[in-house]
C-alpha cells in the first residue's frame, strides 16, 4: 500500500511535474468574463499573463476545485489499494480545502487532507516534504500530521512590480494606485496566517529587493536542509534573476529552484513579482 499525493493547481506545481512526482494534479477554474479555463491544464501561465496584460479581457476570477473532482481523484487512489495525502491552498484564500474535506469524509482512514495555510510555492514545499517522508516509509496519517506541524515554519515573502492588479482586485483605491505608480512604489507582501498580507513598501526595485532580503534574514534565514524555492510572475524572469544575483550571500551560493506563479495568485499580483518561499531556520 503506497502513499499518494493529490494537490491543487494553486500550488503552481504543473501537471507535467505532478506526473513525474507521481502526484495527482487538480485544477482550479479561471474565468475571463465568459471564458472558462482549467488552470494550468488548458490555460498555461504564458497564455494567462498574455490575456491578463492585453487590456482586452475582463479581470479574471478563480473558483475552487469541486468536491466531485476531489472525490474522483480520491476514489482512484483508494481503489488501487493506496492511501492519499491531499494538500490544498489555504482555506482563507479559497473554498478548495472545504471541498476536499467534504469529499474525504467518505474515505475515513484512507484520505488525509492538509490545509497548507499557504499557496503557490508554499504548497510545493509541503508536497516535497511529504514525498520525503513517504520515501522514509511513514504512513499517510503520520505524514499529514507532520505536514500540519511543519507548515507553520513556511515563510513566503514577495515584492510586486505594479499596483495595477491590487487596484483591479479592489485591494487598493485607484487614487492610491496612481500615486504609488508615480512614486515607483513596490509593495511587499507575505503569506501570514493563511492570508496574503501587505507588510511594507519600497521606492524602486532595488530598495524592494533589499527589504525582501532583510525580511528573510530577520525570520531566521533559510533552512537549507529542507526544500525552498524562488518564484516570479509574468512572461519574463528578469526581476527574479536580478534579486537572486544580489542575494548570493543570503542563499549561501546555493542553486535555487525556480517556479512561475500561475493564475490563482497571478491575478492579484500581476506580472513582474518576485517571491521566495522556504522553511525558516
Amino acid at each position: 500500500m503506497a502513499v499518494k499525493f493529490i494537490i491543487d493547481s494553486a500550488s503552481d506545481v504543473l501537471p507535467g511535474e505532478c506526473k513525474k512526482l507521481d502526484a495527482i494534479h487538480l485544477p482550479l477554474t479561471v474565468r475571463f468574463g465568459d471564458k472558462e479555463f482549467a488552470d494550468a491544464v488548458d490555460l498555461s501561465a504564458k497564455k494567462f499573463y498574455k490575456m491578463l496584460t492585453s487590456g482586452k479581457e475582463a479581470h479574471p476570477t478563480t473558483s475552487q476545485v469541486t468536491p466531485a473532482a476531489w472525490a474522483e481523484a480520491m476514489e482512484k487512489v483508494v481503489a488501487d489499494g493506496d492511501t492519499a495525502v491531499v494538500i490544498t491552498i489555504s482555506s482563507k484564500l479559497s473554498g478548495t480545502y472545504q471541498s476536499a474535506c467534504i469529499a474525504a469524509a467518505d474515505y475515513e482512514g484512507k484520505v488525509f487532507v492538509v490545509d497548507s495555510m499557504s499557496a503557490t510555492v508554499g504548497e510545493r514545499l509541503l508536497l516535497q516534504m511529504g514525498q520525503r517522508f513517504a520515501r522514509e516509509g511513514l504512513d499517510a496519517a503520520t505524514i499529514a500530521a507532520k505536514l500540519d506541524e511543519l507548515k507553520n515554519k513556511i515563510r513566503i515573502f514577495a515584492r510586486l512590480d505594479t499596483l495595477e492588479y491590487l487596484k483591479k482586485g479592489g485591494r487598493i483605491s485607484a487614487a492610491t494606485a496612481v500615486v504609488g505608480t508615480m512614486l515607483n512604489i513596490k509593495p511587499i507582501i507575505a503569506v501570514q496566517d493563511g492570508k496574503v498580507e501587505s507588510i511594507g513598501k519600497a521606492r524602486g526595485p532595488k530598495a524592494a529587493d533589499k527589504q525582501l532580503r532583510e525580511l528573510v534574514a530577520k525570520s531566521g534565514g533559510i533552512d537549507f536542509s529542507k526544500p525552498f524555492c524562488a518564484a516570479y510572475s509574468g512572461l519574463e524572469d528578469d526581476n527574479l534573476k536580478a534579486f537572486l544575483a544580489e542575494s548570493r550571500d543570503l542563499l549561501c551560493n546555493t542553486e535555487v529552484p525556480i517556479a512561475c506563479i500561475g493564475s490563482v495568485i497571478g491575478a492579484h499580483v500581476g506580472p513582474g513579482a518576485v517571491a521566495i518561499g522556504y522553511f525558516e531556520n
